[in-house]
């Protein structure tokens, strides 16, 4: 049996799988005024510290500043290696055994940089990552929902290419007034090139997104899905068909998607029986990686042992692993809990 541990303790030791990582969203200070400065490229803010404030955004639109300055400064596949290599890095020490990371092209290629730098880029980083520390990761490549669908078409025509490094597609940026109807087109081709398929719905958007999603899209994951609880017979689907929600509470936090954690939907969801895991969407901006989440909203809904392992074994099953990987990963997970639990 193990020594009596904390509940901080047995949730930091435990594996898990993160499943709705923006690598983007990863960029940290230190690594965001590192790679500006050999890009000679010159920041609105002087110092780390004074990035780092930036950081302190208290809404949406300051948010999107930072990320969009910070992304802009991504030109070479080295910084795209680096990008990914840190938080890599990060989600290892964290005991992550498996990474589905989400990659926005577009937000890229809009400003000239090659498709292909920004793929290779992050896939050298998780090739290495894999042989060096021992981390499994599969590549979403998102759709920007706040542009057209003729721009996904030709960024999805770019991807065809990779396809051997692409597991899915996705659909993220700004959901209001750009429902998953927009993109029907794109997702079945998408599919027809053999991608699976997940999109973002329900964060801000209505119950109604998510419903749209699933018929029109076909995706095999909802990224959010808050909003699902507003329709009874929709969530009811989604326990039915077993269609896993990415949750992610400290990002829900700081975009005002709810008021505090103690009202977060993650314990209903729970006792719902929906297929709910937690992740940290956009770590860096959001105050905290995957641990950090699970030690937020453990706190915050009073959730036990037996909820935290749930959500680990959660996230392997709603994983694109294949089943044998899964099963390994799941091994390891239930070694952890056979050592004793707080």
């Amino acid at each position: 049996m193990r020594k009596e541990i904390s509940i901080e303790d047995f949730i930091r030791g435990i594996p898990k799988a993160e499943l709705h990582l923006h690598i983007e969203g990863t960029f940290e200070p230190e690594l965001m005024f590192e790679i500006a400065g050999r890009n000679t490229i010159q920041l609105k803010q002087k110092s780390i510290e004074e990035i780092r404030e930036a950081y302190k955004f208290s809404n949406l639109q300051d948010f999107l500043d930072i990320y969009y300055q910070g992304a802009g400064i991504l030109t070479e596949e080295k910084d795209f290696y680096d990008l990914t290599s840190a938080y890599l890095e990060k989600a290892a020490s964290q005991n992550v055994l498996h990474s589905e990371i989400f990659f926005d092209p577009q937000t890229h290629t809009g400003r000239g940089i090659k498709f292909s730098t920004v793929v290779n880029g992050i896939q050298k980083a998780c090739a290495d990552a894999r042989e060096k520390l021992g981390i499994s990761t599969g590549l979403i490549m998102c759709f920007l929902r706040d542009l057209d669908e003729t721009d996904a078409m030709k960024t999805l025509e770019d991807a065809l290419a990779y396809r051997d490094r692409i597991a899915a597609v996705g659909l993220d940026s700004a959901e209001i007034g750009n429902p998953p109807a927009k993109f029907r087109e794109v997702f079945n081709r998408a599919r027809d090139a053999g991608f699976l398929t997940v999109a973002h719905g329900g964060e801000e958007g209505p119950a109604e997104y998510v419903r749209e999603a699933l018929e029109l899209l076909k995706v095999s994951r909802i990224d959010h899905g808050n909003h699902c609880l507003d329709d009874y017979e929709l969530a009811e689907e989604l326990i039915r068909r077993r269609i896993p929600l990415t949750v992610c509470p400290l990002s829900n936090l700081r975009l005002k998607v709810v008021d505090s954690l103690e009202r977060h939907p993650l314990r209903i969801m729970m006792e719902r029986g929906l297929l709910v895991t937690v992740n940290s969407d956009d770590p860096a901006y959001f105050g905290g990686y995957i641990n950090e989440n699970y030690l937020a909203v453990t706190k915050a809904l009073d959730l036990t042992a037996a909820d935290i392992y749930r959500l680990a074994k959660n996230s392997f099953e709603a994983s694109f692993l294949k089943q044998s990987e899964k099963d390994n990963m799941l091994a390891r997970l239930h070694e952890y809990i056979e050592k004793g639990i707080p």
